[in-house]
């Protein structure tokens, strides 16, 4: 196989096989499918869009790029966001499911164009290892119940170059590429539950209720085709609304002190793992919730 074929075809509508998936996901992780290839391929996902069959593939094929974690017990937790402005919400929710008796084994990610990444902010306190070994996540975990770190070279390796060029060419806006890198992160984390927190409005990368609904089906359809269990609200998700600033702070290091100093627990909701999604208010005057 040739990746220039094969990205022909997907830019002339075509779908791609699993093995095709397969191999090209192979060639993003060793470095064998060059930068400018990877745009393509990205460019022309976003442009022709991908079957269910190709979404559970190459979510699966990121997945299995690097290790995938096993973890004794059948509690392992995690909440993952769409991503938007001021998103703080991981830093607080972790440690609150770990005190219920969860273990988070939380792998987060960096902004994606305008908005903000839980990475990011983490990075700016001195000290903070963002990137370390398995087993020093698994120390941590088994300490202090959860764990928020980025991508390591061992987890879903083929995700961290795809993510980084996605930011680069313009390629953020795609359901396929999103729930891939969402998805392959989490199932690399070995979970047995997950929860997504979906944001829309002008502070997210996606703006329209309708782009966001559609994120949220793809998720728990690309879930379960991977052996993730993930179930939504039969009328499609609960939202963050992200149309208001969640704090007056600008950098990184201000949003952690904010947080540290400010954070009211009025406006936190814990989610049901059971029902697969939940919303976070991000000021008073967007708490808008049905339970």
């Amino acid at each position: 196989m040739l990746a220039a074929e094969l990205i022909r075809s997907k830019r002339d509508g075509g779908e791609l096989s699993a093995e095709e998936i397969r191999f090209l996901v192979s060639g993003i992780t060793d470095g064998s499918v060059s930068d400018a290839q990877v745009g393509a391929l990205a460019m022309a996902i976003v442009w022709r869009g991908m079957s269910k069959d190709e979404r559970v593939a190459l979510t699966g094929a990121m997945r299995d790029s690097g290790d995938v974690l096993e973890w004794d017990g059948d509690r392992i937790l995690d909440k993952h966001s769409t991503g938007g402005v001021g998103d703080k919400v991981s830093l607080l929710l972790a440690p609150i499911v770990a005190a219920c008796g969860g273990q988070v084994p939380m792998i987060s990610g960096r902004g994606l164009g305008h908005t903000g990444g839980t990475l990011d902010k983490l990075q700016s306190i001195p000290g903070y290892d963002v990137a370390p070994g398995n087993a020093k996540l698994r120390a941590a975990v088994a300490s202090a119940g959860c764990a928020i770190i980025g991508q390591t070279g061992d987890l879903a390796p083929a995700d961290r170059r795809l993510y980084a060029i996605r930011d680069a060419t313009g390629t953020v806006e795609s359901i396929p590429l999103i729930v891939a890198s969402i998805l392959s992160k989490k199932l690399a984390a070995g979970l047995s539950a997950l929860v997504m927190d979906v944001k829309v409005g002008s502070g997210a990368f996606l703006p329209d209720r309708s782009s966001a609904q559609e994120l949220a089906r793809a998720i728990v359809e690309v879930a379960q085709g991977n052996g993730l269990p993930t179930s939504a609200h039969p009328e499609g998700t609960w939202w963050t609304f992200f149309n208001d600033p969640q704090h007056p702070e600008l950098n990184n290091t201000h949003k952690i002190d904010f947080f540290a100093d400010n954070t009211d627990p009025r406006y936190v909701f814990i989610p049901n793992f059971n029902a697969g999604f939940f919303l976070t208010a991000s000021t008073p005057s967007s708490a808008n919730c049905t339970t």
